[in-house]
């Protein structure tokens, strides 16, 4: 009986948590869209070579800037989404963020088989809901 009672306390007293922290993510225009201008899926490119990144009904804004229906870039190199897109994206080698409102960058990859993926963050580098997010592209570094 006790256990029972102890996970619905828990949930009673995590539902408002989370509840609020969904409240706090920037909502995402109807539509909006991040996607690869250059490389395509499937490129051969040399070890330093250009991202070129397109947004689609939605506005770039530096991070810091509060605005509706804006956001920034952030490059994911040979990961996955993170699993928890209510916080904001740590910035690592695998998440680069643009939070200055670049819509293009030169990166240098090792030789081999390498995934990349856009994620638009809001003013605070928490992604936004729904998600704005890139379909996962292969490129070949020689």
């Amino acid at each position: 009986m006790n256990r029972i009672a102890v996970t619905l306390s828990l949930a009673l007293l995590t539902a408002p948590v989370a509840a609020f922290a969904e409240s706090m993510m920037s909502e995402a225009p109807a539509n909006a869209g991040v996607y690869f201008v250059q490389p395509t899926d499937g490129a051969t490119v040399d070890q330093t070579f250009k991202v070129v990144f397109g947004l689609r009904n939605m506005g770039v804004a530096p991070a810091g800037v509060e605005k509706a229906g804006t956001g920034h870039h952030h490059l994911l190199i040979d990961t996955d989404v993170p699993s928890d897109l209510s916080t904001s994206l740590p910035a690592t080698d695998q998440i680069k963020h643009f939070g200055g409102g670049q819509t293009e960058t030169e990166i240098t990859l090792s030789p081999g088989k390498h995934t990349l993926q856009l994620l638009v963050g809001d003013h605070m580098h928490v992604p936004h809901n729904p998600p704005v997010v890139s379909e996962k592209i292969t490129v070949m570094v020689e």
